[in-house]
């Protein structure tokens, strides 16, 4: 290791969804002459070694995972593979006990310019601490949601609305009306309390007094938001995304030898040379959707006659079969049970709508495909984003469940109309056309001299000009 270049240290949350994203950092900053440490576990591993098997990353790490954790099974390793999503706040807090491990990997590296890690590994502070490393935090959260999430705990709106659907305004920001209904418990209890609640509570404290919070965004997205939150709050935000940029589109495994089609983009091929449009149907790794949900969405989907490419979780397969839906939809619709590239697919020239849970990484994923979105949150942060990316952005449309609650229904004559609209309708047009504007910008971002490629070498700068005083 060049002790003139910059150590970084990556720590990514177990979660693929939090993981991959940093995967892309790493990217940047090898190509940026830092050296990069990326700790992980021993189950997570092969994800991260084969994901980066092109990539010159210096060391990866592998940590023992903790065992006999309460109502999750050893070798669980990752929150994609939980039994539910309940356990996540035991999973997420058995963590800390990673850190006697972590520290004696640290003492054996050379000394760390900063390291990034994930929010939710909040015990990493005072291991930084120790080892007087600065400490930045990634979230995978958007300005506009972190900007909305602090003034409306600031000013206990969520606590002044009478009634969950009761609209208020949000400070500074008066065109942005929300509801109690935006908002997750326990966030919206009269008196959070609980082991989530504490959780959440001791990442944001950890947050508090790290050093900053990279953000997978770029300025242009969500100036206002990026401004504000700079101005009125600490630590500081740094955009240096979309990080999905830094890879571009695995097109190194689509010209490397032994590259083989996945059997679902040939079917996308297929109706790209029938001059057809594809909806893309993808709710990530953690959603949880009831049966009879299902039974809407596949309803919907039938009869409004759009093509079709769902990938489906695990725990929703059962309700995809004995019921003929697969065969009925066989020419114009696929199931698709595996894991998959996302953006792989969204970048494919015959996709034109994305059916999604509005996470983050999936937003931006469509930003750079320009390809607009239905917006379907279902938990976390999700229903802020589907504000952003409806009413700030407006490139795409939003779901309305029956009572307005995240866990509200979604009747199927109500989806099968959105999907009509977006896929041929004014309003989907008038989508389309600004996610291509916004692609634009995105990748104008991440290009050299972009906001995003100067947020990054600032931020390298800064504190390699500190380590090395």
């Amino acid at each position: 290791m060049d002790s003139s270049s910059p150590h970084i240290i990556l720590f990514p949350f177990m979660s693929k969804g939090h993981t991959i994203p940093l995967l892309h950092l790493s990217r940047l900053l090898f190509h940026r002459g830092a050296t990069v440490t990326i700790f992980t576990t021993p189950a997570n591993l092969p994800f991260i070694t084969t994901s980066l098997s092109d990539a010159k990353v210096s060391k990866i790490i592998s940590l023992p995972f903790p065992e006999n954790i309460p109502g999750i099974p050893n070798g669980t390793e990752s929150t994609d593979a939980l039994p539910s999503m309940s356990l996540f706040p035991v999973f997420a807090t058995a963590t800390k006990e990673m850190q006697p491990h972590f520290e004696m990997a640290l003492e054996s590296l050379p000394k760390a310019t900063f390291m990034i890690s994930d929010g939710f590994l909040f015990w990493t502070l005072d291991s930084c601490n120790k080892f007087n490393i600065p400490r930045l935090v990634f979230y995978g959260m958007n300005n506009y949601a972190m900007t909305i999430s602090r003034i409306v705990g600031q000013n206990e709106l969520l606590m002044k609305a009478k009634t969950e659907d009761e609209e208020f305004v949000v400070n500074d920001f008066p065109w942005i009306k929300l509801t109690r209904q935006d908002f997750v418990p326990p966030f919206t209890d009269r008196e959070p309390k609980g082991i989530y609640f504490e959780f959440v509570m001791q990442a944001a404290i950890a947050t508090t007094k790290s050093y900053g919070i990279v953000v997978n965004s770029f300025y242009e997205l969500e100036h206002k938001f990026c401004d504000y939150y700079n101005l009125n709050y600490k630590p500081k935000s740094w955009s240096v995304g979309p990080l999905c940029l830094a890879e571009k589109l695995a097109s190194f495994n689509i010209k490397s030898e032994g590259y083989k089609k996945p059997h679902w983009i040939k079917w996308l091929d297929s109706k790209l040379e029938q001059g057809e449009t594809v909806l893309y149907v993808g709710f990530g790794s953690q959603a949880e959707i009831s049966s009879q949900q299902v039974n809407e969405i596949k309803t919907a989907l039938e009869k409004s006659q759009v093509n079709f490419l769902w990938v489906v979780r695990n725990y929703n397969q059962d309700e995809l079969s004995d019921d003929g839906f697969e065969e009925r939809v066989k020419e114009r619709g696929l199931m698709v049970k595996e894991w998959v590239d996302q953006r792989e697919i969204l970048e494919h020239k015959s996709v034109e709508g994305f059916l999604s849970h509005c996470g983050w990484n999936s937003v931006l994923e469509s930003i750079c495909a320009k390809v607009p979105i239905i917006a379907w949150p279902m938990m976390a942060e999700q229903p802020l984003n589907a504000r952003m990316v409806v009413e700030e952005l407006k490139i795409g449309l939003r779901i309305k469940t029956h009572d307005g609650s995240l866990e509200g229904f979604v009747k199927a004559e109500v989806l099968e109309n959105m999907v009509r609209e977006l896929m041929g309708g004014e309003m989907g047009k008038e989508a389309r056309k600004r996610v291509e504007e916004f692609s634009e910008a995105a990748m104008k971002a991440i290009e050299e001299c972009g906001s995003s490629w100067c947020a990054l070498n600032a931020l390298i700068n800064e504190l390699h000009n500190k380590r090395s005083a």
